[in-house]
């Protein structure tokens, strides 16, 4: 699969230009990777709109949070019925409970930096 086909949810999603998602969602756009974003308020990153709830999304390849893990048990049967290969909990986002889960179904849980994984080629 090339990176287009490669579709990565960000979780976490942020029109603040400071925020690691926002950095995140534009980089990847930038390797030429489709992106679905969902945050807390509506708005958009480069064009791209941020949905807010759990919209129904297809072909969700990689997960990648910037929400911290006592925030994440609404996303928990979301995620699950995704079905993405990987889960990548950026630092400050990482959670023992959900990876063991995410284990359980197939799913791979990484412990990584999406940005620093774009900038050395290991995305």
């Amino acid at each position: 699969m090339d990176a287009a086909t490669k579709k990565t949810l960000v979780i976490g999603a942020s029109e603040q230009t400071d925020r690691y998602s926002n950095r995140a969602a534009r980089s990847l756009m930038r390797y030429g990777h489709t992106v679905e974003l969902i945050g807390l308020r509506k708005g958009a990153i480069d064009n791209q709109p941020i949905q807010t709830g759990r919209p129904a999304l297809q072909d969700i390849d990689t997960v990648t949070m910037y929400v911290g893990a006592r925030n994440q048990p609404d996303y928990y049967e979301y995620i699950r019925q995704l079905k993405p290969r990987r889960v990548i909990f950026n630092p400050g986002a990482e959670n023992p409970e959900f990876e063991q889960v995410l284990k359980q179904e197939g799913i791979e849980p990484l412990h990584a930096c999406t940005l620093v994984m774009l900038s050395v080629g290991t995305y």
